[in-house]
């Protein structure tokens, strides 16, 4: 860095004294002489240099500081090449070109920088909810898509202070050069949390999946296990990644149905079968990872076609899974013959990924890429990222309550978020037994009921041999005053014709996906204690 620094300043030199160079030129030579015309036309080409000497003198310090690592020197450089910047004449800025710089990199209007809260303050107490993104230097949807988020666990957890990290140093130092914003990075939050005696933490991290950018996270907290008391890092928005295309789970299916009701909506269509029957496709467009975590792309996929979401397709801007790249994904709404195309992004934010590579001009776009197969209609783009859904919000909301250490409050913040919506549901009911499950007509499934919040299940048994149920353990179903669960009586219907009446019970759900106590007392009059679970 050292190195490129003085490089920096030779090249600020260089400028400076192209400029005295072009104070020279002698000014008592006879007007309309051969002399005089010599110097009109070397004047010029010297201001063409003189511009382009102080454009690239800006394009040096802008590569300087579009790097992944933070120096001593990185605050200098920010502050240098901004005020180089300011000092260029709208020509010479557009003349501004490096390995990584451009006229858009201080130009770009992105939004209001002010709208936006780095959440880097002191005073942050014991106990501290750390927020951790990747980061985007567009200020609207930092505001909009990552403050979102921040603001709905600040909500939730209003005793716990919630402070934010970016993972990517070029964004960070992007948004410090540009708008004077200064967000911590993951070594400067964790160490003002030990500055600030932190002494449980908890890591919430935006990010997708359990891709690169996670693993990298957890190794960074790590690295602090011995300062600060107790660390958990909670789960990212998609949960645990799971072996195969086929693994989904709720985190996933609530995330298919956030975004897919969101892109309905803000296409102007009642649902997505109306959408569907106007000939319109969803497309959404991730990143995409060579991490082993891009099968969680396929099991989004995957989950769109549980769900009966015949028009909504998965993408990846790098292609990764394979079938995943626009060309794939073009050739895939084509052949199922959908006219009308809606791009969107699947990221939490709508930044750089979303405006340029999703919805840019560029030939290389999406959005132009889907226009030059020509066979569509139209192609439009909804860019707006993820973390301003509310659903998506009580996600993350969910998951930081899961990593929280106890507390009433807490569990019932957690439990809340992962709720449906008051409805009927049909839902999977696994028990740890073979001898306790659900009568073979049923597939192993029972109609779940959320009404005003509470949540019950009706499973069907496999006879009349289990007479009472107890949403607990079995000694706390032997006490006095325990209210235990009274059978129906339901029939079902089996494969060769016949019937049978057997028993169902409407048992009490605290939260889907987790195990709960339920006990059992069969005809024999002995109590047995079991774990079940409950799965949308």
């Amino acid at each position: 860095m050292k190195k490129r620094f003085l490089s920096i300043l030779g090249v600020s030199l260089l400028s400076a004294s192209v400029l005295a160079g072009c104070a020279t030129v002698d000014v008592n030579m006879t007007p309309g002489g051969s002399e005089d015309q010599e110097v009109s036309d070397e004047a010029e080409p010297a201001e063409e240099n003189d511009d382009q000497a102080k454009a690239d003198a800006v394009a040096a310090l802008i590569d300087a500081i579009y790097v992944q690592e933070r120096t001593d020197e990185t605050d200098a450089l920010c502050l240098a090449a901004k005020n180089a910047w300011d000092e260029l004449t709208d020509a010479q800025k557009e003349l501004v070109e490096g390995e990584e710089a451009d006229p858009d990199y201080f130009g770009r209007d992105t939004g209001d920088a002010s709208a936006d809260d780095p959440l880097n303050s002191d005073d942050i107490g014991e106990n501290e909810i750390l927020v951790v993104s990747f980061g985007t230097s567009f200020n609207d949807s930092r505001a909009q898509d990552i403050g979102g988020i921040e603001k709905a666990i600040a909500a939730a957890y209003p005793d716990w202070s919630v402070r934010r990290a970016f993972t990517a140093q070029i964004i960070i130092n992007h948004v410090q050069a540009r708008d004077g914003e200064k967000i911590d990075n993951m070594d400067q939050a964790l160490e003002r949390a030990v500055a600030n005696g932190v002494k449980n933490l908890v890591i919430q991290p935006t990010h997708l999946m359990h891709g690169a950018e996670y693993d990298e996270l957890k190794e960074a907290a790590d690295a602090y296990a011995d300062k600060i008391d107790s660390i958990v890092i909670a789960e990212p928005l998609l949960g645990e990644v799971g072996s195969d295309a086929t693994v989904i789970n709720a985190d996933k299916k609530a995330v298919a149905e956030a975004i897919v009701a969101q892109a309905v909506a803000d296409s102007g269509k009642g649902s997505l079968e109306d959408a569907e029957k106007d000939g319109i496709a969803y497309v959404f467009m991730g990143h995409g990872t060579a991490h082993t975590a891009k099968v969680s792309y396929s099991q989004m996929a995957t989950q769109m076609k549980e769900l009966g979401y015949k028009n909504v397709f998965i993408g990846t801007v790098e292609g990764e899974p394979e079938e995943t790249a626009c060309e794939n994904v073009i050739e895939d709404v084509k052949a199922a013959g959908y006219k009308k195309v809606i791009l969107r992004p699947l990221m939490v934010v709508a930044g750089d990924h979303a405006n340029n590579d999703m919805a840019g001009d560029d030939d290389d776009s999406w959005k132009s890429m889907f226009n030059a197969s020509g066979a569509f209609d139209s192609v439009d783009c909804q860019i707006a990222g993820l973390g301003r859904i509310k659903t998506i919000q009580d996600l993350y909301v969910a998951h930081t309550g899961e990593a929280l250490d106890g507390g009433a409050d807490t569990d019932k913040a957690a439990s809340d978020a992962t709720k449906p919506e008051d409805g009927k549901y049909e839902a999977k009911f696994t028990t740890d037994s073979s001898m306790f499950s659900v009568n073979e007509t049923k597939d192993g499934k029972g109609e779940l009921t959320v009404k005003d919040g509470k949540m019950t299940i009706h499973i069907t048994l496999v006879s009349k041999n289990i007479v009472n149920l107890f949403p607990g353990t079995a000694e706390d179903a032997q006490k006095d005053g325990a209210v235990l669960l009274e059978p129906t009586v339901d029939k079902v219907e089996y494969s060769d014709g016949t019937s049978e009446e057997v028993y169902g019970f409407d048992v009490p759900v605290p939260a889907l996906d987790e195990e709960f106590d339920l006990a059992l007392i069969g005809t024999k009059g002995k109590w047995y204690d079991h774990k079940v679970k409950v799965t949308l």
